[in-house]
């Protein structure tokens, strides 16, 4: 070390030797992250093999902090360095740029490991029971809200600002804030019952017989809810309007009912017992209808033109597409029953009644002759 001591101040003098110091120290910090990131790939391929939801999130959230804490630390140390050879006045600024660097790479990584953490919970590759995706979001919003303000109040409490002072004029001030923004805080509390109350999450078709809102919801945020209508319009609605409707949520029932008039002629009324009583069969023996459910087969009404018997059953899907598949089978299955019981389905028929000579009035004027 003497000897490359020796030979350096031979070739660059003694006065900058120091030089040379701040490229091996920048050359060193940089070789740290390019190090670092290695082993943080060689630890997320290991987190992959677990089920684990945390041990994911972490490593992720950590790689960019911890590789631009070396960096920055590396850089203003070699930065003091040369500000002490130099005598330079911005000295005294490494200590709290480092402070300051130290908060803001621990917020990014609080963040980024809720948002990840977010992520993960609600994936099946990393959790056996998901938890519900509203939820989560929810939370993962306020906790991030959180952080980001926590680490804004404490970089101004390291450069002399009073945060009392601060909070002081908050809680003045949000009186008025309160009164001049009532409605986005109406929304804001409109999406936190939102999330409390789960009448509906992402992903549900809702509908609302009280405003003319249907489709899909796409995204619930703290002022709005965006929902895909069903001819592909988004529809953004205030969530402040969720607490004045009523909404209702067919994703969430458990069944689809089938309920359907059938109608049969006059002069087969004779083959309506055999008919209710072989539909009533094939509903209960059919592998898409849920016997546990109610299921009524009555002869209902003598109507116009037809009397009339009805199907109230329930499916064991909720599928809207398979639904109607069932519904189909049913019904040409109930038509086949009516073919079979040499019936025929009724359709509206007029009986025209004409009278002969006979039936006919006298005409008074031949009665007068």
């Amino acid at each position: 070390m003497n000897h490359l001591k020796s030979w350096l101040v031979n070739l660059t003098g003694e006065h900058y030797l120091w030089v040379f110091e701040l490229f091996v120290i920048v050359l060193i910090a940089l070789s740290l992250g390019f190090v670092l990131n290695r082993v943080i790939d060689k630890l997320e391929r290991q987190a992959a093999k677990t089920q684990t939801v945390w041990d994911d999130a972490l490593i992720e959230a950590c790689r960019r902090p911890a590789i631009w804490l070396i960096w920055i630390l590396g850089i203003n140390f070699a930065a003091g360095i040369a500000a002490q050879k130099i005598d330079s006045p911005l000295q005294a600024m490494i200590d709290p740029i480092n402070r300051l660097a130290l908060i803001f790479l621990g917020t990014i990584f609080l963040t980024n490991f809720i948002k990840r953490a977010e992520r993960n919970l609600v994936h099946p590759d990393y959790i056996a029971k998901p938890l519900d995706a509203t939820t989560v979001r929810a939370v993962g919003k306020l906790l991030r809200a959180s952080v980001i303000i926590t680490g804004v109040l404490i970089a101004m409490q390291l450069f002399g600002y009073s945060i009392s002072g601060l909070l002081a004029f908050g809680g003045i001030g949000g009186i008025a804030v309160g009164f001049a923004a009532k409605d986005l805080l109406a929304n804001f509390f409109g999406g936190l019952m939102i999330y409390l109350d789960r009448p509906f999450s992402v992903g549900d078709w809702i509908r609302s017989p009280d405003k003319e809102i249907e489709g899909v919801v796409e995204d619930i945020g703290w002022r709005l809810t965006r929902i895909r209508t069903f001819d592909k319009r988004p529809l953004y609605i205030p969530n402040s309007v969720f607490a004045s409707i009523s909404v209702e949520n067919p994703s969430r029932m458990s069944n689809r009912r089938i309920y359907e008039t059938v109608g049969i002629r006059y002069q087969d009324i004779s083959s309506m017992d055999a008919i209710v009583t072989q539909v009533t069969a094939m509903l209960m023996a059919h592998p898409e209808i849920d016997t546990n459910q109610t299921m009524i087969v009555n002869f209902n009404k003598f109507s116009a033109s037809s009397v009339d018997f009805f199907v109230y059953t329930f499916t064991k899907t909720t599928n809207w597409i398979d639904f109607h598949q069932i519904k189909q089978d049913v019904l040409l299955r109930v038509a086949e029953i009516v073919t079979a019981n040499d019936a025929e389905m009724a359709f509206p028929t007029s009986t025209l009644h004409i009278a002969t000579e006979e039936q006919a009035d006298p005409d008074p004027h031949s009665m007068q002759k």
